[in-house]
């Protein structure tokens, strides 16, 4: 068993770890407590690849592996997560199914702006009343003839001449709702099928009757936009319908599985930045004439942390390997991957505040914001009860796609 990283996969981490270092720690307390979306920052990761990292060439993108990705996303959690989630969102969420589904004119129009990161995507699956139970979404998509403009959406030419969508509904928790330039959107078509009677479609904010709702205002990831999409009679162009008629749920599924990977990857880059500022807060700190780091107790919680650290670590990179070479048998290995990892982050900075005392119930520690973002891992591309759901199905012979999860 090699676990060994190839040289390309080594100078990924490394390039980015130092992008990280200059162009974004020294910003990141100022971008919190402005809560400001880093924009630039996003740009010049796109230009280095790091927006299309799963993306062909041929699409614009880097074509690299899925261990590649999870070093990328790792490294920069490590320093800003919201950032990483930005990105995560817009590469496997949105990139992903549109690459397996998409039509090439699709892919022409939006993935390659993506993928080099001119402009950001956005999945909207969540609403008010429907999350881990993504079949019971209420969102509708009726099509209607494009002659129906008229009284829908006068001036809004679009380039079929037969028919048009108005989907109808409320989206909500939309990372990077306000500042995508494409969005994935799942509505029934055929309210009494079920999940199968959901379609996903291309929208786009230029569209009639789409319109960003309100701001979440969270407890963390403060500078990662969740807003709320409003869909009302929003009209869509019959080939902006992603993947075939009732192929919504499937895309959504896809899409979720393989950001799982992304989402334990980040809780990895975040507990180890929390157990770095750890080691360097013990070494610094004074007390009963020595420094922490001379404590035992404070060394037994380090040492939790870094073989919690690298145990979370494996199994994203198993999951990652598996999704790559084995796809066909990788079952449940992006769920193990994401509910270990999103778990163990949690405890990981629970000690990391500790051991900070009461410095690092400070806003001026990385510590306490790290915390706060942490916290939101074991929910988001499915509960933590979820993940267990789907592992345990596979090893009672069920079907794990049966369990569905939203967000």
């Amino acid at each position: 068993m090699d676990f060994s990283l190839s040289d390309q996969q080594k100078l990924i981490r490394d390039t980015v770890r130092q992008f990280m270092e200059t162009e974004v720690r020294p910003f990141v307390k100022e971008w919190e407590k402005q809560e400001k979306f880093p924009a630039e920052a996003i740009q010049k990761l796109g230009e280095m690849g790091c927006c299309g990292m799963l993306t062909p060439e041929e699409w614009g993108g880097a074509g690299l592996d899925t261990i590649s990705y999870a070093l990328m996303l790792e490294e920069v959690a490590r320093v800003h997560t919201a950032m990483s989630t930005a990105i995560g969102v817009t590469n496997s969420a949105v990139q992903a199914p549109l690459l397996m589904f998409g039509s090439d004119a699709q892919k022409k129009k939006y993935l390659r702006r993506m993928a080099t990161g001119e402009t950001l995507g956005a999945f909207c699956l969540t609403e008010p009343a429907a999350g881990s139970d993504a079949a019971g979404i209420q969102a509708t998509a009726t099509r209607v003839p494009a002659s129906a403009l008229a009284n829908l959406a006068p001036g809004f030419s679009p380039a079929s001449s037969g028919f048009v969508y108005r989907v109808k509904g409320t989206k909500t928790w939309v990372t990077n709702g306000n500042v995508a330039g494409v969005y994935i959107v799942f509505a029934k078509s055929d309210p009494a099928a079920g999940g199968k009677g959901i379609n996903a479609f291309l929208v786009e904010p230029s569209f009639p009757g789409f319109k960003v709702g309100r701001h979440e205002d969270k407890m963390g990831q403060r500078c990662s936009p969740s807003v709320e999409i409003l869909l009302d009679d929003c009209v869509v162009p019959v080939e902006n319908r992603l993947g075939e008629e009732g192929q919504g749920l499937r895309i959504a599924l896809s899409a979720l599985d393989g950001g799982r990977i992304g989402i334990a990857a980040q809780g990895v880059g975040v507990a180890q930045g929390a157990l770095e500022e750890t080691i360097k807060y013990a070494k610094q700190r004074k007390a009963f004439g020595k420094s922490l780091a001379e404590f035992q107790a404070i060394q037994w919680m380090i040492a939790d942390m870094q073989m919690e650290i690298e145990a979370a670590r494996g199994l994203t990179h198993y999951a990652a390997w598996m999704k790559d070479a084995h796809p066909a048998k990788r079952g449940a290995a992006s769920s193990k991957a994401k509910l270990y990892a999103s778990e163990m982050v949690n405890r990981v900075v629970y000690k990391a505040v500790q051991v900070h005392g009461s410095v690092g119930y400070s806003r001026e520690t990385e510590v306490e914001r790290m915390y706060r973002d942490a916290r939101v891992l074991t929910i988001y591309e499915g509960t933590s009860e979820v993940q267990r759901m789907i592992i345990a199905r596979e090893l009672l012979g069920e079907d794990p796609k049966r369990s569905v999860a939203a967000n």
